[in-house]
């Protein structure tokens, strides 16, 4: 379900105050009472704002969107990124797949078939669970109700007993020639999956080059691959990245 421009303009003004109240909401969008009501049903649903008494207030791990909603958003560039992508995908036993919705989307493509599959994020574990011959190995951990991802320091220590072939894995935005994220759990996740894996494959579409994070993950210049949907900024460093768009 993508957002409604009502609906953008509700969590811009929710990221700005922290909390709002339907009325507020309803004067300042010239709608109704009941409008805001069932947008706000429709919000909490994806997991992007908890209800409040008369409103509606950000969660505490606000910047870690609802897969299901990342799933549909920018889902033809995500598309693109990953068809671009199978081309690169070197020979693999085992392979780690983030919690990134353009993770999975590369992951439903590739024949997964009597390789060792390992990922902290309940949907990408639902989704490849109904494919045959399939080592899947689900990691524990604190999941949280939005990202639908095992994460914590439980999961970290887990990772530590893997060796993988390949890594596949997305970010939250890119800015100049550093890889971000938003939530410093994920974060960290990453990076010790990053430290246990032989080659690195990073997806992501355009839009992460106008994107924020705060967490600094790698360089693009420590995966083997980076695959884009579009044409990269041109002011990007690209010097030692192999970059495929």
């Amino acid at each position: 379900m993508a957002l409604t421009e009502r609906q953008n303009e509700i969590l811009k003004i929710l990221r700005e105050k922290k909390s709002a109240g339907v009325t507020a909401l309803a004067e300042d969008l010239y709608v109704s009472e009941a409008t805001i009501r069932r947008d706000l049903a429709e919000m909490k649903s994806m997991g992007l704002i908890e209800r409040s008494h008369g409103g509606a207030l950000l969660p505490e791990n606000a910047d870690e969107i609802s897969i299901f909603f990342r799933m549909e958003k920018n889902a033809s560039e995500k598309e693109r990124a990953a068809t671009k992508a199978l081309p690169h995908i070197p020979p693999f036993k085992s392979v780690f797949i983030d919690s990134s919705s353009t993770a999975l989307a590369l992951a439903e493509r590739i024949d997964l078939s009597f390789k060792t599959v390992v990922t902290n994020n309940l949907q990408t574990a639902i989704q490849l669970s109904k494919k045959p011959n399939i080592n899947l190995i689900m990691l524990g951990g604190n999941v949280h109700f939005n990202t639908n991802s095992a994460t914590g320091s439980w999961t970290a220590r887990q990772l530590q007993d893997f060796s993988f072939d390949l890594m596949i894995s997305s970010c939250a935005a890119v800015i100049g020639s550093d890889v971000f994220e938003r939530s410093i759990e994920q974060k960290e996740i990453k990076k010790v999956a990053f430290e246990h894996c032989k080659k690195r494959i990073l997806l992501i579409d355009h839009t992460k080059f106008s994107a924020s994070g705060t967490y600094r993950l790698s360089s693009l210049s420590d995966y083997d691959v980076v695959v884009t949907d579009d044409t990269p900024p041109t002011e990007l460093d690209l010097t030692n990245v192999k970059i495929v768009y």
